[in-house]
């Protein structure tokens, strides 16, 4: 299986160069040739089986023999050994035809544990079949973060280096990163939005002579590598709720796209999904996209589900290019504008791809709270902002008969502000997480600038 860029102009890699690489050389993201298949007997075959086995199942079809069975077999089970639920990613009934496929139950408390456990070992371990070392670069808005400096922490064959907007993630994310003093991890604070941290992240991938020397790689959702392992989860929900005999509905809180965009993966290997439904905050450019076919940028609002504080989706690309029918140049046409003035049309054959396996809905911060309160007052659940947002949109869905799972993405606690002032219920930090407001802090802070960035790298890395 090779891999190819969404702008046509990279070339085309196979598994483990891509997973290197994070984004492609042209500016775009690797996505496989062709989608890997799996029969009606292949996923019937998943059903109550342990997630490692089913993670091996998916994985190892985009690995395509790069990585030895044995080998992939151990990276799987060393990342879900830390997880503290039997099933990794269990699923909570809420009320009828309605669940929470809660996917917090990793050390850092966040979905992205999902599939960073995975990432940094597969990365670890092409780079000592090697003889290599990288510099692992991302930007996080509050999870990417902490998820990859807990995965990547300690390792001989990375540096990372991990971009938060200052002043805009929870007190719990910050600490989360900001607490781990290993010497391979650097903060860095940037005075600017979430959005300024990923173009200060994309500024170094296309720089190609910084890109080399330091050997730089990505953590971010644009790494391919992060989709694979989150794929996972859409077959482990759907065959415990009878896939593939009967259809199943997503409902994902989307900030990066990355989430959703596994669940289309998930589909186009052959998951009877019926709808997957996009969930927005109040930065809602994807809703307002759907509804216009144009995307435009106008600004981000802060909000209490600050994760999902996000204009630029990078991996909605990967979507363009699989609903433009795979035109690297119509895709390319769009970045341009998108780059040159804040937004693009989106050609109506596109659209109508585009709207037939996705909808979109969006929760203010009004509704946030109250889908906090109405959730914990009917169901006994208690949710977090982000899974908040996604259980408002999930509810207020019409014409779908299938059961509908909501995406839990985080544990409540992180965000503790937002839940007591929803619910009056302050959530409490696991035993193992207790200490994590008294622990030391190591965090520098920088202004938005590519050349100040690329200087505290060199003078920091090992590679």
């Amino acid at each position: 299986m090779k891999y190819v860029s969404t702008r046509g102009q990279a070339p085309n890699l196979g598994f483990c160069d891509s997973v290197l690489a994070g984004l492609a050389s042209d500016g775009g993201l690797y996505l496989p040739d062709e989608w890997p298949r799996l029969t009606s007997r292949d996923i019937a075959s998943l059903a109550n089986r342990p997630y490692r086995d089913v993670a091996f199942e998916i994985i190892s079809r985009f690995v395509d023999g790069e990585i030895s069975d044995t080998a992939l077999n151990s990276i799987i089970g060393g990342a879900y050994s830390c997880f503290r639920h039997p099933s990794v990613a269990p699923l909570a009934e809420l009320e009828p035809g309605l669940f929470a496929l809660e996917l917090f139950h990793g050390p850092t408390l966040a979905f992205k544990d999902i599939a960073m456990q995975v990432l940094a070992r597969v990365m670890d371990h092409i780079l000592a079949q090697r003889g290599q070392r990288a510099t692992i670069i991302g930007a996080t808005s509050g999870d990417t973060g902490s998820a990859a400096i807990e995965a990547f922490r300690g390792r001989e064959n990375t540096d990372i280096f991990i971009l938060h907007p200052k002043g805009r993630v929870s007190p719990v994310q910050r600490r989360q990163m900001t607490t781990v003093l290993d010497e391979n991890v650097h903060n860095i604070a940037v005075e600017g939005s979430f959005d300024d941290c990923q173009n200060l992240v994309k500024a170094l991938f296309l720089d190609e002579a910084f890109r080399d020397d330091v050997h730089l790689s990505g953590v971010n959702s644009i790494n391919w590598g992060r989709i694979v392992a989150q794929i996972v989860y859409y077959f482990t929900a759907a065959t415990a709720l009878g896939a593939p005999h009967r259809k199943v509905s997503f409902t994902v809180p989307t900030g990066n796209f990355g989430d959703v965009f596994a669940g289309y993966s998930a589909h186009q290997m052959g998951l009877p999904i019926e709808k997957l439904v996009i969930a927005t905050n109040s930065n809602d450019i994807l809703r307002r996209t759907f509804q216009t076919g144009t995307y435009q940028i106008d600004g981000v609002v802060s909000t209490q589900s600050p994760s999902m504080d996000i204009e630029i989706s990078s991996n909605f690309e990967r979507l363009l290019f699989e609903s433009a029918q795979r035109d690297a140049g119509a895709v390319r046409a769009m970045m341009d504008s998108l780059q040159q003035s804040g937004g693009f049309e989106i050609a109506r054959g596109t659209m109508k791809n585009l709207t037939r396996h996705f909808s979109v809905g969006s929760a203010n911060e009004a509704e946030t709270t109250q889908s906090i309160a109405d959730t914990l007052a009917g169901s006994q659940y208690l949710a977090d902002p982000h899974s908040a947002v996604g259980l408002h949109v999930a509810r207020r869905q019409k014409k779908i008969s299938a059961p509908m799972v909501a995406l839990a993405t985080a544990h409540p606690v992180k965000f503790a502000k937002a839940v007591r002032s929803a619910c009056g219920i302050e959530p409490d930090l696991p035993d193992w997480l207790s200490d994590l407001h008294e622990r030391t802090e190591r965090c520098d802070v920088l202004a938005i600038d590519t050349r100040a960035l690329q200087e505290y790298i060199r003078a920091r890395i090992r590679a």
